[in-house]
């Protein structure tokens, strides 16, 4: 049988451990937090958002990536149709990296009016598919996503 002292006891070491974990999870939230913003918001920041850690999205401008033979890394523009800022790139691009797709960079805003990049992530479009399917001529299905919804006669 429980005694009056053991299930006290049991208690207070159940909200001490949940306690502990509301903390761990709350109070390191924020620190880890990396903000998305557009270039149009991107080329805003006031001074006190230089040299903090954001992530941008945006659309890779064609023509403007540059890359350089004795360096790792390329320079780029991104844009979101309404600014377009300068990105570098220290590092080794995703497969799926290229103009005219859209990126999310992650890295910070400087002085200079120059996003410093360390990361690049890269999307694609729905209809992706790996390039080996490709080149060996494979086609994606087309549905259309609207009658996908609609039940047919003939599941009713």
């Amino acid at each position: 049988m429980w005694t009056r002292e053991k299930k006290i006891g049991l208690a207070m070491s159940i909200i001490l451990v949940v306690s502990a974990l509301g903390y761990l999870i709350v109070g390191n939230f924020g620190e880890n937090l990396v903000y998305f913003f557009t270039p149009s918001e991107v080329k805003a920041f006031p001074p006190d958002y230089y040299h903090k850690r954001v992530r941008v999205g945006g659309m890779v401008v064609k023509g403007s990536v540059k890359t350089y033979p004795n360096r790792l890394g390329m320079t780029f523009q991104l844009t979101d149709g309404h600014a377009t800022i300068p990105v570098t790139f220290d590092g080794i691009p995703p497969d799926l990296f290229k103009e005219g797709q859209g990126a999310v960079v992650e890295g910070y805003w400087s002085e200079e009016q120059l996003f410093h990049s360390n990361l690049i992530m890269a999307k694609h479009s729905e209809d992706y598919m790996p390039i080996e399917l490709k080149r060996a001529g494979a086609t994606l299905p087309r549905k259309d996503f609207l009658k996908t919804l609609v039940p047919s006669e003939d599941s009713r």
